[in-house]
């Protein structure tokens, strides 16, 4: 058993003192407030584990690149085709180390990873299909952080279209040639998810293939206006509706984006992913947050394309473009906003609470950082940034202690060396 005692720590209830969280085999088999102090101690503010929802890892090479002449969401579409042609599964095994790395040095100990680059250039099958979903699992261990990996079925090049140029690394031909590739995808330390990559991707008439799906279940949903509109011109009703109509949209899948809903949509959805700084570095718009979370649909974040890798700046921004859009404050609480930074359930997993019976991964943030200084515990998540994480636990194993990451070597050499050598190739 380890015992760790946290001067502040993130409890349901909310904010305690003085906490005793006792550790067994992964697990919290104990966790007191108001308790003496023993064990190693962790100053600051203790939370629980970030999840991050949504992740497209390669994406982490188009940061700070995709601006030339101010950029445009096509621009970086552009970029985005020419790095997908680029990575093969050795390149995308060391970037994503890398990527996971960060992430758990910014506080996640899980994520979903919604994964569409499946195939060699020109759609060939590597000797192993699951090559790139492999490299994926291994970077994950590597980096000692839990992987959610949500295989993406992509047919289509849009309504109506095939595949052509670098989409057709990410095609299976059919939803039965989709299946029986992630059928043989049965990695043992990540747990397999299925994604609908959107509407535009998957044909009408193959979609109620995953209306029986029983795992986790994502979909990038309304993240534009053109989507709508394209998806009205075609089947005469929104992207959600479509959904809907094929048995798709069930209890537990989780829509990403859902920027530019129909109140008819709404009603339509239990979950939603919002990735703010991806949406925002976009232009995508500002989805109605407060709204859907009032019709009782969950709320779950994620980084999304990696322009930023920092779960307080997603939580934050939740709050902060409700303001901007409604120009009124106090649109979610704290406690509204830490919940969804910690929503597993949303990549089917346990945890998202420091509670007995629940997973032993926590983050510790400085509350004595130029930041942090002077702020109240509970209001560190409007003060706090990634750098303010000084330790990671996973599983009750330290993956991140005083702000070093255990077990990927200089993870910012590495990101260096990675998407620099993709950009020369």
């Amino acid at each position: 058993m380890t015992t760790l005692w946290a001067e502040h720590a993130w409890l349901p209830d909310g904010v305690a003192s003085a906490v005793r969280l006792e550790i067994t085999d992964g697990v919290f088999t104990d966790v007191t407030p108001g308790a003496p102090r023993e064990g190693r101690t962790l100053p600051g503010l203790v939370l629980p584990g970030f999840a991050n929802g949504h992740s497209h890892a390669f994406h982490r090479a188009l940061r700070g690149r995709t601006h030339h002449e101010r950029g445009t969401f096509w621009t970086w579409r552009e970029r985005m085709y020419a790095l997908a042609e680029r990575l093969d599964p050795d390149s995308y095994h060391r970037l994503a180390r890398a990527v996971y790395a960060e992430m758990a040095l910014a506080g996640y100990t899980a994520v979903g990873e919604f994964h569409y680059l499946h195939h060699a250039p020109g759609g060939r099958r590597y000797a192993d299909p699951n090559a790139m979903g492999h490299a994926l699992v291994q970077a994950a261990e590597d980096a000692g952080i839990r992987l959610t990996l949500l295989d993406a079925c992509y047919l289509t090049g849009g309504f109506g279209r095939e595949l052509s140029g670098v989409q057709l690394r990410f095609g299976d031909g059919d939803v039965d040639g989709w299946a029986t590739r992630v059928a043989a995808l049965k990695p043992d330390s990540a747990l397999v998810g299925a994604a609908v990559h959107s509407v535009r991707a998957v044909p009408a008439e193959q979609l109620p293939f995953f209306a029986d799906w029983d795992g986790p279940l994502h979909v990038h949903l309304s993240e534009q206006r053109a989507e709508n509109e394209d998806c009205l011109a075609h089947h005469g009703c929104t992207p959600a509706e479509l959904l809907d109509r094929a048995g798709v949209l069930g209890p537990h899948t989780v829509a990403v984006h859902g920027t530019h809903l129909t109140a008819t949509d709404l009603g339509l959805l239990s979950q939603v992913c919002f990735c703010p700084t991806t949406e925002r570095d976009l232009g995508d718009g500002i989805g109605e947050a407060r709204r859907l979370a009032d019709a009782g649909v969950r709320l779950s974040l994620g980084s999304d394309s990696q322009a930023v890798i920092d779960p307080f700046e997603e939580l934050r921004a939740l709050e902060l473009h409700e303001r901007l859009a409604s120009e009124e404050r106090g649109r979610f609480g704290a406690a509204e906003l830490v919940a969804a930074g910690t929503d597993h359930a949303a990549i089917g997993r346990d945890g998202g609470r420091l509670a007995a019976g629940e997973p032993a991964d926590l983050v510790v943030v400085a509350l004595d950082s130029v930041r942090t200084a002077g702020t109240e515990p509970a209001g560190a998540v409007f003060a706090a940034s990634a750098a303010d994480v000084t330790d990671v636990l996973v599983g009750g194993r330290w993956i991140v202690r005083d702000r070093v990451h255990q077990l990927v070597d200089r993870p910012a050499a590495v990101l260096a060396e990675e998407v620099a050598a993709l950009w020369q190739s």
